[in-house]
């Protein structure tokens, strides 16, 4: 299983009034490449005044964001990513791994007695939060949908998640001699992409995620014009 978390930071302000945490993901969806959540410890007064829901800036801004973030001293913050072979799991889904990956960044940043704020990634806001307070130690939880929209501290949190699943899949694009684009199956840059490397390979690529319709579909295809081919 991989545990991975990035650009994790403390400070010393635990006893002032107004810190707490929040926690969102990116990368739930497509079928290149990890998920990966963004967690922040900050009182929400520190945070640049145009946070947002990450959906909603445009990368450079996000880029600019996260950067600040980072290099406050008064915001702890944390990346963590969950794998593609950890999401082809059979025994896993979803909504498991969105806990899963909301509980690894709180977890490198929270401290005890701390209250959070995360976008619910179930159907059940109630559910949601508490199996993510199952995961860490004497934090309470609160879960909301589209928290990323309407909480700053949770907003800061979906930038550095959608920065680093951003950069992860730039690794993955440097891998490769054509371009695999933003790694959801709507784009057109990515079925291309996955559709030549089978074409290719015989197989998918690493970063694909092999339960993935999307995957099935590009497999099925290739193995279908062998045989028309035959």
């Amino acid at each position: 299983m991989s545990d991975e978390t990035a650009g994790a930071d403390t400070h010393d302000d635990t006893g002032v009034d107004g810190i707490r945490l929040g926690a969102d993901e990116a990368g739930k969806g497509p079928v290149l490449g990890p998920m990966v959540a963004g967690a922040v410890r900050a009182d929400p007064a520190v945070l640049p005044a145009d946070v947002d829901d990450s959906k909603r800036l445009s990368a450079p801004r996000r880029e600019t964001l996260a950067a600040e973030l980072r290099a406050d001293n008064r915001v702890a913050t944390a990346t963590a990513a969950v794998a593609v072979d950890e999401i082809d799991d059979p025994e896993t889904d979803m909504n498991g791994l969105t806990v899963t990956a909301q509980v690894r960044a709180l977890a490198a940043v929270a401290q005890s007695g701390d209250d959070a704020v995360v976008d619910a990634g179930d159907t059940s806001e109630a559910r949601f939060g508490r199996r993510v307070a199952d995961g860490l130690d004497d934090v309470t939880v609160h879960a909301t949908h589209r928290a990323d929209e309407h909480d700053p501290v949770v907003a800061a949190a979906s930038v550095l998640a959608k920065v680093e699943r951003d950069r992860r899949i730039d690794v993955i694009d440097a891998r490769h001699d054509q371009p695999v684009g933003s790694g959801y199956p709507s784009d057109q840059t990515t079925r291309a992409f996955l559709a030549d490397y089978v074409d290719r390979e015989g197989e998918l690529p690493p970063a694909a995620r092999a339960s993935w319709q999307t995957a099935t579909d590009v497999l099925d295809a290739a193995a279908q014009s062998g045989l028309d081919e035959f």
